[in-house]
């Protein structure tokens, strides 16, 4: 089912045309990923389905309603990660919880949210106190207090340390358990193909592309990227690379030193391939990796930009 369905959005601020023309929809419980460079409009877009900014063109509803006649509404169901600006620091964990959920005709049990973002021990805690990914965990717990059915998390795990890191990830996985929909932006491409159900890479203003991760990557290239390093040095490298070109199977190779990089349709049929011919020549690998392409890959392919944090 449908909760959220975007169509021809656009926004200009002056002569930056931030959103020319966006379109997706995200389904019930699944979370979604919006991805692109720096400037792309993936944060204008974001502001625009919280309602935060108001749109030139285009349409946002969420089921039967729209922001235009439905915003009250539409507030009670959405939940949107605050800034850590919008936490009292020298209120608690606890008491900004308590505070957040007097907003609300209906909320969720404020040690239920705590339970949820693993900051039990922290309650009475002055937030100023609190470590960078305390905070962010409790951005998502003060996010979740009005007990929404669809979460916006902007770059939650920015600045923060790999552990930090996969803690927040676990609860983005909490919340979908819990059947709620995320709508997540970041900057990390692991975060992104190891969370999202579907990620849409925005670039200049438009959707450039929009799947599941698996079938994103594997739209990309057939191809494996597979490196051999020969402790016989140069010459066994030589002589492999241009047996491996003969290969029906390889259609690149790279040569540097003792060490080879080929692109295979069949890196398995090509190894067994390889390591017949060097058994033959009695030739010794050192090392051999097969390199899976990633989303960073299909990131690079389609906006032609290095990823960077």
């Amino acid at each position: 089912m449908t909760v959220l369905e975007v169509k021809h959005l656009k926004k200009s601020f002056g002569s930056i045309r931030a959103v020319q023309d966006i379109n997706f929809s995200v389904n019930s419980g699944e979370i979604f990923t919006i991805i692109g460079p720096n400037g792309a409009g993936k944060t204008t877009t974001l502001e625009m389905v919280e309602g935060l900014v108001t749109p030139d063109a285009g349409e946002i509803t969420f089921g039967d309603l729209s922001w235009e006649k439905n915003g009250n509404e539409i507030k009670k169901k959405i939940g949107v990660q605050p800034q850590s600006g919008a936490m009292f620091e020298l209120l608690t964990p606890e008491e900004n919880l308590n505070l957040f959920a007097s907003f609300y005709d209906k909320a969720r049990s404020t040690h239920d949210i705590l339970e949820l973002v693993n900051l039990v021990d922290h309650r009475k805690n002055h937030v100023k106190k609190l470590s960078g990914g305390q905070r962010q965990r409790l951005a998502i717990g003060l996010a979740m207090i009005s007990d929404p059915d669809v979460i916006f998390l902007d770059e939650p795990t920015t600045g923060l340390d790999p552990q930090a890191r996969r803690n927040i990830w676990d609860i983005i996985l909490q919340l979908k358990e819990l059947g709620k929909t995320t709508i997540l932006t970041t900057h990390y491409m692991e975060e992104a193909e190891k969370l999202s159900d579907r990620v849409c890479i925005v670039d200049q203003g438009k959707v450039v592309t929009l799947d599941t991760p698996s079938s994103l990557i594997e739209k990309l290239t057939k191809e494996r990227e597979v490196r051999l390093t020969f402790l016989d040095g140069d010459h066994a490298s030589e002589e492999a690379n241009t047996f491996a070109k003969t290969l029906q199977s390889v259609t690149k190779t790279e040569r540097e030193g003792s060490s080879l990089k080929l692109w295979t349709t069949k890196p398995e049929d090509t190894l067994v391939d390889l390591f017949g011919f060097t058994k033959e020549k009695n030739y010794q690998v050192e090392q051999v990796s097969i390199r899976e392409m990633s989303l960073e890959d299909v990131f690079i392919a389609y906006t032609g930009k290095e990823w960077r944090d």
